[in-house]
């Protein structure tokens, strides 16, 4: 069995991301955590070509998630899922940087929820 912690300090970083994925060793799905400074914004993307869905965690901050070109403002404590084939942004127009939690897999990935969840 294998574990790892890490503290959001210590995770492997580029930019703005940090890359909590490729520091613990995550294989199954993908997870990463931005911080988007105030006037910016995380590329705009679809993830129609690897069939992932998406959920983003609004971690702190009040950004906004910009799908299909339609505004959903979003403060600290929001959850958004995403289909793959769906146009998707984080816009942060407010005065504090925001931090956002993404999560992805695919759709086919063979996931079974457990019958409490």
């Amino acid at each position: 069995m294998s574990v790892k912690l890490a503290h959001q300090d210590d995770c492997e970083q580029t930019g703005n991301w940090r890359l909590v994925r490729r520091t613990l060793g995550v294989e199954s799905f993908g997870i990463n955590l931005v911080t988007i400074p105030s006037g910016e914004q995380i590329p705009e993307h679809d993830e129609t070509a690897r069939d992932q869905e998406e959920v983003f965690f609004i971690v702190s901050g009040n950004p906004t998630l910009v799908i299909d070109g339609a505004d959903h403002p979003a403060r600290a404590g929001t959850f958004a899922r995403i289909d793959a084939e769906h146009s998707r942004t984080v816009r942060n127009g407010g005065d504090e940087p925001a931090s956002v939690l993404i999560v992805s897999a695919p759709r086919s990935s063979g996931f079974e929820p457990m019958d409490w969840a």
